[in-house]
């Protein structure tokens, strides 16, 4: 939205400086995009008096003048065919910028003559295109600031233009009169009442109008009448600089007063030629394959069911978009209806996007002009027209009736202050709402009809917010809910999270963050991919369901950097994953993925692939920094995504805290990763939470006696699991036995059987062990190993 100061004027009474102005309507919520202030590039031309002037020796179109300024007489050479002696000149001294040629002056020497400066045209100092000479002014003392004389006798040459940028919320301000309106409610001036003086039809309308019921909710209200006797000639000078300066094209007196209209009041309006529109005007919706050659001369093909204006012979008109050209007004019109219609908003968009036209009348239609403006606009226009066209108006013809946008909301002042955080008094959030346009009665207030955005009782509160102006609030520390030291932020759960975060990262992983949408297949592979996951208006086929677990999201990610040639990757992710699409599915998770080798190449062999252990190395490793409980079983009930065999879950009981292993190769080949590859999952709400809640870990328990380490190596049958032995060993003497290890396996022993060497450390805690208690504890280690295993000492 563009407009001038002195247009801005009209409507509002003020001495409010042109800065003071635009920082208030940045302050409204009218930001201010850019002001084109011409007096802030002539602040430094000064007027002076050419007092003799005589021919250039060397030169016949130049002129060598003595000029008089207040700095003494200078002698400039000037091209101008008007240069001469006892004229008044605007002067261009040595270092001023000229705005016109971009350049900034020196002195100069012009045909070996110096030259102190230069008398400038008005295309120099951007003031028009006039060039065929010098500035000559009527009046002025030398040395007077040009802007100076400029703001005394043609101000609308330094009229400033101002650019504001309108949300979609605000039509009312897309007239002048409605930023006056706002700026009056500030402060900055008094607003001048539009006065509206009825214009007293001289005959009947000839042209009648009908709104056909399929369109009825689109257009509700039409309204027009027939101007005849006018004279369509060129606008009032007053009328053209207006429209130039907010980059409007002049075109004749007719089309310029609705472009005013459209500008001044937020009132779009059309003229149509009355001698070309054939019998009565018709709203209907547009059919399959009708066209219409439109102001723009462009032919646009119609969208089915556009509201569109016919007559007799066709359509004549997209209404509140654009006219057509056949009945546009030119300088050979004596007759024209003019017309002021309501029409709705969606309807306009939709059909305005659909025909990709944009126009000033769209513009404002689809955000919402005031219907109740409608009669009096067409009122305003007719008299404009009639004053500067001449002629004669007829009665108003008008078909359908404007909707109601009668509407009330309760006007609290303390919620007002609660919310907004000032404290404003009743009385001038009273006044803010009646300057602004709205009826209070009681508590209750009446929403203006040119506020279609206002819909609520929080609205009336952001109004009166807005025109106190937010740049009062004062920050202010919120109250403490209890005295002491504040109760910590994050949550046990989210303070766990950080912590497996941290050691998935310490421990070599790249985190990843991946949609917590993937497809059905992929979702299916990990026991998901079912209705009730299914989300309604997937974004595409590839993220269609929620995800049952983040693996699928790390084995799609190993797949792009595989492709890539990146074939070792350490990658983890944690996040949400769901079970259901109904409130607790969902539970929180960390998982790791290993591809490729532990190790680059190097001299000393240390590349290996990835195993087990790595992943089970690591998941053990999380799982003690977030406080689990260091003794927890392993078990072989898994998903069927784990390679069986080669994957394990720990749990406390029933309770699975987390799995590791492999990854089945028909999961890896399914979503193309080369393996092998290793995973795991912890479930971080699984993991018990301590029962002493403290911020600081438990005193370290150490013994001041001596450790003993013994060995042992037993026989097992080969399909003896390791934890199974090392289990029964530890479960001999709970008290002396801290801790038992497997530190060799020998595969290959005659009836297929394998060695597996334990390493027991057991730890005194009351006095030293003697040889025999060893010895007694070491027959234990035997029995309890023999009876779960079958195992025997390898001899």
């Amino acid at each position: 939205m563009k407009f001038t100061l002195s247009w801005l004027k009209e409507h509002l009474d003020t001495t409010a400086t042109l800065a003071q102005i635009a920082e208030a309507l940045t302050d409204l919520g009218l930001e201010v995009e850019d002001i084109h202030d011409p007096a802030a590039r002539l602040g430094a031309f000064t007027l002076a008096r050419v007092d003799h002037a005589e021919p250039h020796p060397d030169a016949d179109r130049l002129r060598v003048c003595r000029v008089m300024t207040d700095e003494g007489e200078k002698q400039i050479v000037c091209g101008a065919p008007n240069a001469r002696a006892g004229i008044t000149v605007v002067l261009a001294k040595p270092g001023d910028y000229v705005p016109g040629i971009d350049t900034t002056l020196g002195v100069g020497r012009i045909r070996g003559v110096e030259s102190h400066g230069m008398m400038a045209s008005e295309r120099e100092l951007e003031l028009s295109e006039e060039h065929d000479g010098i500035i000559e002014l009527p009046s002025g003392e030398v040395g007077q600031r040009f802007v100076d004389w400029l703001a005394e006798n043609a101000p609308e040459k330094i009229d400033p233009m101002i650019h504001i940028k309108i949300t979609p919320n605000r039509p009312d301000a897309l007239g002048v009169h409605g930023i006056a309106r706002d700026l009056a409610a500030r402060g900055l001036g008094v607003l001048k009442p539009v006065q509206v003086d009825p214009v007293a039809g001289a005959f009947p309308c000839p042209i009648g109008v009908t709104i056909a019921p399929e369109v009825a909710a689109k257009a509700p209200f039409f309204a027009g009448r027939v101007v005849r006797g006018v004279t369509n000639c060129a606008s009032p000078a007053w009328l053209q600089k207006r429209l130039r300066a907010i980059g409007l094209r002049p075109i004749n007196a007719l089309v310029d007063i609705t472009n005013f209209f459209t500008f001044d009041l937020n009132r779009p309006m059309h003229v149509f030629d009355a001698a070309k529109v054939s019998g009565d005007l018709t709203l209907r919706g547009a059919r399959a394959g009708e066209e219409l050659v439109a102001l723009d001369d462009k032919t646009h093909a119609l969208p089915d069911g556009a509201v569109v204006i016919c007559d007799d012979r066709g359509i004549e008109s997209i209404a509140g978009i654009m006219g057509g050209a056949a009945s546009g007004a030119s300088e050979t019109t004596t007759e024209v209806f003019l017309e002021a219609a309501y029409f709705d908003p969606i309807s306009t968009a939709a059909a305005g996007r659909a025909l990709k036209i944009n126009s000033d009348a769209r513009y404002r239609f689809e955000r919402g002009i005031d219907p109740a403006f409608t009669q009096p606009g067409l009122e305003l226009a007719t008299r404009m027209v009639l004053d500067l066209c001449g002629g004669e108006a007829s009665e108003v013809v008008t078909a359908g009736a404007l909707p109601d946008t009668g509407r009330a909301y309760r006007l609290d002042p303390a919620r007002t202050t609660r919310l907004v955080g000032m404290d404003i008094p009743e009385a001038e959030q009273r006044a803010t709402l009646e300057a602004l346009g709205f009826r209070l009665e009681g508590d209750m207030a009446h929403v203006p009809s040119w506020r279609p955005d206002v819909l609520g009782e929080a609205d009336l509160v952001e109004e009166i917010a807005r025109i106190a102006s937010l740049t009062r609030l004062e920050g202010k520390p919120l109250p403490r809910p209890r005295a002491g030291v504040p109760l910590p932020v994050l949550t046990p759960l989210q303070m766990r999270e950080k912590t497996a975060r941290r050691m998935a990262a310490a421990l070599g992983y790249n985190e990843c963050v991946t949609y917590s949408f993937i497809d059905r297949p992929s979702a299916e592979l990990f026991g998901g991919g079912t209705d009730t996951v299914r989300v309604e208006n997937p974004i595409s086929s590839e993220m269609s369901h929620l995800r049952p677990d983040l693996l699928p999201g790390l084995l799609a990610a190993a797949a792009r950097n595989q492709a890539r040639g990146f074939a070792d990757l350490a990658l983890f992710e944690l996040g949400p994953v769901f079970s259901g699409g109904e409130p607790g599915e969902q539970s929180v998770r960390i998982s790791g993925l290993l591809v490729g080798a532990i190790a680059p190449r190097d001299p000393f062999g240390s590349r290996r692939k990835v195993d087990i252990y790595d992943a089970k190395a690591d998941v053990e490793a999380i799982l003690q920094a977030i406080g689990a409980p260091a003794k927890a079983q392993i078990t072989r009930k898994l998903d069927g995504w784990w390679h069986p065999g080669r994957a394990g879950a720990i749990a406390l009981g029933p309770n699975v805290l987390a799995s590791f292993g492999e990854i089945h190769p028909r999961v890896l080949r399914q979503m193309d990763v080369r393996g092998p590859a290793m995973g795991f999952t912890i479930q971080l709400a699984a993991v018990p939470f301590p029962k002493a809640k403290t911020p600081t870990r438990p005193a370290l328990e150490l013994s001041e006696l001596q450790s003993v380490d013994r060995d042992f190596a037993f026989v097992v049958d080969a399909q003896v699991e390791a934890l199974t032995l090392v289990n029964a060993a530890a479960g001999a003497d709970k008290a002396l036995i801290a801790q038992v290890s497997i530190f060799d396996q020998f595969e290959g022993l005659e009836g297929g059987q394998k060695s597996l060497a334990i390493s027991v450390r057991l730890q005194p805690r009351d006095k030293t062990l003697t040889d025999a208690e060893i010895e007694a504890v070491s027959r234990k280690i035997v029995e309890k190993v023999g009876k779960a295993t079958g195992g025997r000492l390898r001899a």
